[in-house]
């Protein structure tokens, strides 16, 4: 079998985004019945493109407003679209949020409300709660990010210190009826969790988001800490009645994209194992990955080569240096510590919006040669790894993945490439 490594990888990415792309998952959830006025709101990676097929779609009226992470942007006829901060909050996404609330708040019991959600919704809509300034969230975003902390924890904090997440959309939107419709970037696909949920009930607790702030060692400001402990800071639970007319339709997860990628494998002729969504520190789900992967080479368990390995969901960085690098590049700069050059296996990792982190590149790719070649430009795989310097270390192999904005987010998408025999690697 004649396998180009590289070719096939970027392939199995490109697959795997697509699948999971408005345009392709978007339509057919939306309402039989198009006619009519309708106020689209949203927020997230993909909601300028969501918003263009609404806009396709839609035979009535409509218009709205969308935020958008910069240079994620769309064009739109009569939905505005609007470019923020991600992922960590400005004064763009402050705004936006409260042009949000206002535009859905004293609607009727006649009114229609389509809500498009997807990753990184929650650092877009940034709206503190009362007592609260953007500084202070940003402060506690920002000690979040560099923590540790899972998506979930960092959501469960974002919800409570937000005036408009949590359900709080939602409740503004009431007596209107409201559709949400969500691309999923998040382990387990919680409706909660996805752009910290504006618009579902949420049954995590302000003393939770105290705990996680102190789990971490986050210094809170008096302001923080005082809205925390007041009642006002608790999101709409379930049950409520604000929740009655409202909708919620998930329309891409991450196993869509999975599946896809192994789907692109199979026809290529080569099996694949999914993982799933995994959590955790990059650098130990890396090492988890090499052990799965020296297993095959070695002994043809769980799967015999030449074979492709997959996994999802989103991992941790705690930076300890100073280096550049999102959790991809972390992974794979793991990965290649890890194997030192194991003969045919071949990796690449990157985040399906393009983005890996804050940097330009969405990933990167590792092959066979990997760790000799950066050895003989002078670089040592585990000191990288101590800097958080996996962009660094990639970009000196000119393997990094630049795709550009996808406009979609499923998440990660962590490839291994198995080869039967060992080859010569360029």
């Amino acid at each position: 079998m004649s396998i180009d490594p590289h070719n096939l990888l970027h392939t199995l990415f490109t697959r795997a985004v697509a699948a999971a792309h408005p345009q392709q998952v978007l339509a057919e959830h939306l309402p039989v019945d198009r006619s009519g006025r309708v106020i689209v709101i949203g927020a997230g990676k993909a909601a300028a493109a969501m918003a263009q097929v609404v806009e396709a779609q839609w035979q009535g009226e409509i218009s709205g407003l969308v935020v958008t992470r910069y240079a994620h942007g769309a064009n739109c006829r009569t939905i505005e679209v609007v470019e923020a901060a991600h992922p960590v909050p400005d004064a763009a996404g402050l705004a936006v949020a409260q042009r949000m609330l206002a535009l859905v708040s004293n609607l009727s019991e006649n009114d229609r409300v389509i809500c498009l959600l997807s990753g990184g919704g929650s650092s877009l809509l940034a709206l503190p709660g009362a007592g609260i300034d953007l500084h202070d969230k940003q402060t506690v975003n920002k000690a979040l990010l560099r923590s540790g902390a899972t998506i979930g924890e960092i959501n469960c904090v974002r919800k409570h210190l937000s005036a408009i997440k949590g359900g709080r959309l939602a409740q503004a939107c009431w007596p209107a009826s409201l559709y949400t419709y969500a691309i999923s970037d998040v382990p387990g696909d919680e409706a909660t969790v996805i752009a910290s949920g504006p618009t579902v009930a949420d049954s995590s607790t302000s003393a939770q988001a105290l705990a996680i702030l102190a789990r971490y060692a986050i210094e809170i400001s008096p302001q923080v800490r005082a809205w925390l402990q007041d009642p006002r800071s608790e999101t709409v639970k379930p049950g409520d009645p604000c929740l009655a007319r409202s909708h919620f339709q998930l329309i891409a997860t991450p196993q869509q994209a999975l599946a896809a990628a192994a789907a692109s494998a199979l026809a290529a002729g080569l099996p694949s194992l999914i993982l799933g969504d995994l959590e955790g520190e990059s650098r130990e789900v890396a090492k988890v990955h090499a052990g799965i992967a020296r297993q095959i080479v070695r002994h043809g368990q769980p799967i015999k080569p030449p074979c492709v390995i997959l996994s999802g969901g989103e991992t941790t960085v705690t930076l300890r240096g100073n280096g550049r690098g999102g959790p991809n590049t972390e992974f794979l700069l793991s990965l290649t510590d890890s194997l030192k050059g194991l003969p045919g296996v071949y990796a690449l990792a990157a985040d399906t919006d393009g983005i890996d982190g804050s940097e330009d590149n969405a990933g990167a790719l590792m092959t066979p040669s990997s760790y000799a070649r950066a050895a003989e430009l002078g670089l040592s795989t585990s000191a990288e790894l101590d800097n958080n310097n996996g962009y660094g270390y990639f970009a000196a192999l000119d393997d990094l993945l630049i795709s550009g904005p996808t406009r979609t987010n499923v998440n990660d998408l962590r490839i291994l490439l198995i080869l039967e025999t060992p080859e010569k690697n360029p």
